[in-house]
């Protein structure tokens, strides 16, 4: 086991990626156990509205694990160019071990120095998922994110948030208790980084909050809805653009 300590709002965002490595090997045999996991990744991508199923189109996957949010994407994008970012090297191994188009690139960096691993803009669409509860400072990665989407381009925000729900808080602490922390240490013989999901998403922005949080650091069009299944209200989808407005069902307003 590693000797993480966690506070009141997790793990510090530099232990981070460090746990995430402690439990690559196991990780996808938690979240295939999640209902919805998956296809909620997928509603969220849909949502972005990528036109021509990514003809033409490049986009970064902020934050891929190992691959699923990079899998949602290209569901929706077959036909795009898709760089996939990630700090954790043990995710990211599990990530390229899988098949995937030559389309599809995967660089090991924080999300925060991609620049400094020849990770450059302009892009088409950034998609990240279970990321922006995980950075020391979010205001200045969603300013770098809209310095390198093209005019008009979407950012698609996948992330938990229950701040404004008792009974969100509620299902998602009792199932946290009972299933996710138990099944972690069940996997892996280390729980740290499940108990770090716990108690970050319960310390994470409030659905207004985020978006909020978006229109200060520079988006118009910002919206948010949540997801079906056991995770409605729990997990949502922002999304936002540096300068052209659209909903979440593609119209203009």
């Amino acid at each position: 086991m590693n000797d993480f300590r966690i506070g009141v709002n997790g793990l510090s965002r530099d232990e981070v990626p460090i746990a995430f490595d402690a439990v690559a090997d196991d990780y996808d045999r938690l979240v295939a156990v999640n209902p919805g996991y998956h296809k909620h990744l997928r509603t969220s991508a849909r949502r972005m509205q990528l036109p021509d199923r990514g003809a033409g189109l490049r986009l970064l996957d902020a934050g891929c694990g190992t691959g699923a949010s990079t899998a949602a994407l290209l569901s929706v994008a077959p036909k795009a160019e898709i760089v996939a970012v990630d700090g954790s090297a043990q995710m990211l191994a599990r990530a390229r071990a899988k098949p995937w188009p030559d389309s599809v690139r995967f660089v090991h960096s924080r999300i925060g120095n991609i620049d400094a691993a020849g990770v450059v803009g302009p892009f088409d669409g950034i998609f990240a998922a279970y990321l922006m509860r995980n950075l020391a400072d979010p205001d200045s990665q969603l300013r770098a994110f809209a310095a390198l989407l093209r005019p008009g381009a979407p950012l698609g925000v996948h992330e938990y948030s229950v701040a404004e729900s008792r009974w969100a808080r509620t299902v998602w602490n009792t199932v946290c208790r009972t299933i996710i922390v138990p099944a972690g240490w069940l996997l892996s013989r280390d729980a740290t980084l499940y108990r770090h999901l716990q108690r970050s998403v319960v310390s994470f922005d409030s659905t207004s909050r985020f978006r909020e949080r978006l229109r200060d650091n520079g988006y118009t069009a910002v919206c948010s809805e949540t997801v079906p299944g056991w995770q409605h209200g729990i997990v949502h989808t922002f999304l936002a653009t540096p300068n052209r407005t659209h909903n979440l069902d593609g119209d203009e307003r």
